[in-house]
């Protein structure tokens, strides 16, 4: 067992009440670290040092100076890769290979916004007036909340914590309660590269801390990834204080292949868009559609290279597809399984918990494939956040448009075709914040990323971050000699 503890004011703390909850391995349902469940005195300490980090040290610093404590973090976490991956991994059953990969992901956001502190430039406005010079200087807004879901903790810490410092934010990161061991871990590299006391601290706990957290007035930020309830609810809540928020929600995203696609290529895109990472990703392509032309055809390799998944232990290399994170998903998963049987969809493979016994002790899913799903089933409406895939025939563009449009959110979009007239129509057509195009589910720390519709608002990765952790403050400077009689001042 390891034994946590949370992260404040540049100290390492229990909860001030003593209280701590278990992190369950996936993989074999056993409880292997303990994490403080903290109280609303240790929430309020975070608040406290975060305001006086930001008031006292750090949003002072110049760019420059940011950036080489990011740097240093970006170092660290390139040194114990393998370390933060198998934390990870133990704690959500995420395949090794892709949480080690994140990590090195995530230390290219840090060096990417560090590129950027020094260059978070205002503008200068000509005015009519020939006295006045105006210019706009970009700000920080100060203690900003980052909450960040189980599925893929230190590469979505990466892309809210990394342009809220270099914009000059002092931060509070509040980990998902089943999956908060790796945010914990990566607290002990804040420490190693320098920090300021208070400018990022960690506090681990229930939905009842995170909603403490969002309530609290010393927050002037909130940046969120989760489901669309509750972010529906943050929203709700910062609304009622005028806190701007940032939310990162679900997905229900169209992987579209066309009969004129490279159909080896697309097979590939199809799988991996929903099978890796146990389905667990907002982008998962988990509506496929298929042209009618070729659906026959595309669905048996699709379904042929879904057999050849490698289920197993995710900390071993080999492995493909690990165990869902946590029982509550699993039964969830399994409960929309059912419903879409009983609604008329075709089980062409999975639907079920491989019953092996390497297996059985974990939250495993076989990889699940629906075949002529109707778009408006519960089964392609609804995020399932699992190993599931619905499969969706059309015949011609527009209707492929129809289809791909008619959902509730606005996350991602692929596109497999050859044919460029064909991309760039969809690409204006579409209603998604990305759009892949003979690729899926790929990412750069400097592409914007984020939704539309209920998959929320606002940008991650990219320079569009840094507006999301600054407001724009406008400068009016009057250089006459004359004075003014201020009651015939133009406006």
């Amino acid at each position: 067992m390891r034994d946590y503890q949370m992260f404040i004011n540049g100290q390492w703390c229990n909860s001030s009440k003593g209280t701590t909850f278990a992190s369950l391995n996936p993989y074999t349902q056993q409880p292997w670290a303990l994490i403080p469940q903290a109280a609303i005195e240790d929430v309020e300490w975070a608040v406290q040092s975060a305001t006086n980090a930001f008031y006292a040290t750090w949003r002072d610093y110049n760019g420059t100076e940011r950036a080489k404590l990011m740097n240093n973090l970006a170092d660290l976490l390139e040194e114990n890769a393998n370390l933060l991956a198998e934390i990870e991994t133990t704690d959500n059953g995420k395949v090794i290979r892709e949480t080690k990969n994140q990590v090195y992901f995530a230390a290219r956001g840090y060096r990417f916004f560090a590129g950027a502190a020094n260059k978070i430039y205002g503008e200068v406005i000509p005015l009519d007036d020939p006295d006045l010079f105006d210019y706009t200087i970009r700000t920080p807004l100060g203690v900003s909340l980052l909450i960040i879901s189980w599925n893929s903790p230190l590469s979505l810490i990466a892309n809210k914590l990394a342009p809220a410092l270099a914009a000059g934010n002092t931060v509070i990161i509040k980990p998902s309660e089943h999956a908060s061991a790796s945010t914990l871990e990566f607290a002990k590299l804040v420490e190693k590269a320098g920090f300021p006391p208070g400018v990022i601290n960690v506090v681990t706990g229930d939905g009842e801390v995170g909603k403490y957290l969002t309530e609290h007035p010393g927050i002037k930020k909130i940046s969120f990834t989760g489901g669309a309830e509750t972010g529906k609810r943050i929203a709700e809540t910062a609304a009622r204080n005028l806190v701007p928020v940032t939310l990162e929600l679900g997905g229900k995203s169209p992987n579209i292949v066309f009969e004129d696609a490279e159909l080896s290529k697309a097979v590939i895109g199809a799988v991996a868009g929903i099978f890796a990472a146990t389905g667990q990703t907002c982008i998962a392509g988990s509506r496929l559609l298929v042209q009618r032309s070729i659906y026959q055809e595309f669905v048996e390799k699709v379904v042929e290279k879904t057999k050849s998944i490698r289920l197993g232990n995710p900390l071993n290399p080999e492995t493909e597809m690990g165990p869902v994170a946590n029982k509550q998903q699993f039964d969830k998963i399994l409960g929309m399984i059912e419903k879409a049987k009983a609604e008329g969809a075709q089980v062409i493979t999975g639907g079920y918990s491989p019953q092996s016994e390497e297996l059985q002790n974990g939250y495993f899913l076989n990889p699940t494939i629906f075949s002529d799903v109707q778009n408006d089933m519960e089964i392609a409406c609804e995020e399932v956040f699992g190993p599931v895939l619905s499969i969706i025939p059309f015949e011609d563009l527009e209707e492929a448009i129809q289809i791909a449009n008619d959902t509730k959110y606005g996350l991602a979009a692929g596109i497999w075709t050859t044919d460029f007239k064909k991309i760039h129509y969809l690409t204006r057509k579409l209603e998604a914040g990305t759009v892949w195009v003979n690729t899926y589910r790929t990412a750069a720390p400097n592409a914007p990323f984020g939704g539309i519709k209920n998959s929320g608002y606002g940008k991650e990765r990219s320079l569009e971050a840094i507006k999301e952790f600054t407001y724009v403050k406008n400068v009016m400077m009057n250089f006459s000699d004359e004075e003014r009689d201020p009651f015939s001042i133009k406006v």
